[in-house]
């Protein structure tokens, strides 16, 4: 089995950097519009769970590239002794 490649060990580190960047956005929003910090927080919460939700559901929509095929290929042949 082959190690798995530094952009695919650091890419959950993707989804949630950028989905904290959407949270932070939508909390300050809230926060500049109402002057309210609780709501403000209570939002950027939301937001960061539904922005993580749809990152994540659009990158398992994602079709595989060639290579990503080809591994995924392999992995299903049965393995002979």
């Amino acid at each position: 089995m082959t190690q798995p490649s530094w952009r695919e060990r650091v890419r959950p580190a993707e989804f949630l950097g950028l989905s904290a960047v959407f949270a932070l956005f939508i909390g300050v929003v809230v926060l500049l519009t109402t002057r309210e910090l609780d709501l403000a927080l209570i939002f950027l919460c939301i937001g960061f769970i539904v922005a993580l939700v749809v990152i994540a559901m659009l990158a398992l929509a994602a079709k595989p590239n060639d290579d990503e095929q080809h591994e995924l290929d392999e992995s299903d042949k049965p393995r002979g002794h």
